[in-house]
């Protein structure tokens, strides 16, 4: 069971800080709640303890891990699957699962797709939502700075 303090990741939100646990009723039923500091913004988010699991909240990755994601960034295969709303569907199942290595897999992908040709709207923002749930994971795994996490991952693919 996660505690205040622990650093965790959040598929689809990225990585932070538990900040405080809370206990509210609503609709006569009462429940705990996780209150998480993002990293990266200003947003407090609200996690029901029952479903950490199925929401598939997990612990950082340790800072050899970042580093062997940081070091794999530039190596990466990337996948060109046919249509933009295929590929779109697959990324987003592999966001919701947070694996780290997907989740950068995914932004080098966009990324370089952005470069080649111009992304859809829809595939614009993955982009920028991958890269902030991997920035703020490696950010807090590695105690840096999104500027300089973010810069060494364009490092590698440039």
């Amino acid at each position: 069971m996660f505690q205040i303090g622990d650093k965790v990741a959040y598929p689809m939100h990225g990585a932070g800080v538990i900040k405080c646990i809370e206990q509210e009723k609503i609709l006569g039923e009462e429940t705990q709640y996780f209150i998480l500091e993002p990293c990266v913004g200003e947003l407090e988010i609200k996690i029901p303890v029952a479903k950490i699991e199925s929401i598939g909240l997990r612990y950082i990755v340790s800072e050899n891990e970042a580093d062997e994601v940081i070091d794999s960034f530039g190596t990466f295969e990337c996948d060109e699957a046919g249509n933009w709303n295929k590929r779109y569907r697959d990324n987003l199942d592999k966001l919701k699962k947070g694996d780290i290595f997907d989740v950068a897999k995914i932004t080098k992908a966009l990324i370089l797709r952005d470069r080649r040709k111009s992304l859809s709207n829809f595939e614009r923002k993955m982009l920028s939502n991958a890269k902030n749930i991997l920035i703020s994971e490696l950010v807090m795994s590695k105690n840096s700075t999104y500027p300089d996490i973010e810069r060494l991952l364009m490092s590698k693919i440039s």
